[in-house]
This record gives C-alpha cells, sequence and structure tokens, in this order.
C-alpha cells in the first residue's frame, strides 16, 4: 500500500537504512550512532514531532518527519517539515505529495499554526511541489549554529561567581 501511516518505534531501522540512502544522495554527512539515537528519540516521544512512512509489501519506500517548536511570531505551535524522501525507484508516484498531506494533517491534529521547511535552492522540483502544497519562499536565509553541551564544571563555576 502507498499510503502513509505513522511510524512505530519497530520501524527504526527500516527507517535508518531510508535515511542513509536520503543522506548519501543529497551528500550530508551519516552518523549512524547518532541518527538511531536521534530517530529513536523522536519515535519514543510525540512532544517532540512525528515520523510518517510508506512501505510496499513491507518494504519501506519514503518517509517524512514532523518536529515541533513554539513561534510568538506565528501565535503559538509551530513544526518544521523536517525531512521527506521518496527512494528512487518510486518516485513520480505521488509520494511527496501524500506525505505533505500527511504531515499537515499531523500538523494540525497537533495545533499547529505555521508549517516551516528548507530546501535546496537548486532543487527546483522540490521547490515546485512545495509550492504547489502552499509554502512561500521568504525574504529570509535560514542560518545554523551547533551548540556544545555545557560540561559539568562550567556550570558550577558560573554559579560560584
Amino acid at each position: 500500500m502507498d499510503a502513509f501511516r505513522p511510524a512505530r518505534p519497530d520501524d527504526l531501522d527500516g527507517l535508518l537504512a531510508l535515511q542513509r540512502a536520503y543522506y548519501a544522495e543529497a551528500g550530508y554527512p551519516f552518523e549512524p550512532a547518532r541518527a538511531r539515537a536521534a530517530l529513536a528519540g523522536l519515535l519514543a516521544d510525540p512532544t517532540l514531532g512525528a515520523v510518517w512512512l510508506a512501505e510496499r509489501e513491507g518494504s519501506p519506500m519514503a518517509y517524512a518527519v514532523l518536529t515541533l517548536g513554539y513561534s510568538l511570531e506565528y501565535g503559538g505551535r509551530d513544526a518544521f517539515l523536517d525531512e521527506l524522501y521518496v527512494a528512487p525507484a518510486q518516485r513520480r508516484r505521488g509520494l511527496a505529495r501524500a506525505a505533505l498531506v500527511a504531515l499537515e494533517r499531523g500538523a494540525a491534529a497537533r495545533g499547529v499554526r505555521e508549517l516551516h521547511l528548507e530546501v535546496e535552492r537548486e532543487l527546483e522540483g522540490a521547490r515546485a511541489l512545495y509550492r504547489r502544497a502552499g509554502f512561500v519562499d521568504h525574504d529570509r536565509a535560514p542560518m545554523s549554529k551547533p551548540v556544545q553541551p555545557l560540561a559539568r564544571t562550567t556550570l558550577f563555576r558560573s554559579a560560584q561567581r
């Protein structure tokens, strides 16, 4: 069946295989232990978001990830379409559109007021898909910075001053 369903913790290995393929195709670094921990954490804690999976005859062929946040600008709960991947052999069959429908319904059910995503500028096909789904470009550029965990001793030194 080609419909997306909510992923479960026992889907972890299939989801990781899709994620590995996605990252290899996109040129993103894939760290297996880190990916497993992050995805397992998301599957175990619905307050963080949700994952949807599409399978055919028990074989994973696409997945989509929604992560939850909160925004004063948007008046409450917002969410991020964090990842959407369709295996190459399954593309151009409507799975990406079906994933967007599942994500939007899941977002609405969670009280999300605004759904965000990032897409590489050169991926015109993906950008066109998102525009058709109602996403709009903004005159803003995303920026990122890794946050280093605070060392235990750093916390104690700060408290003693």
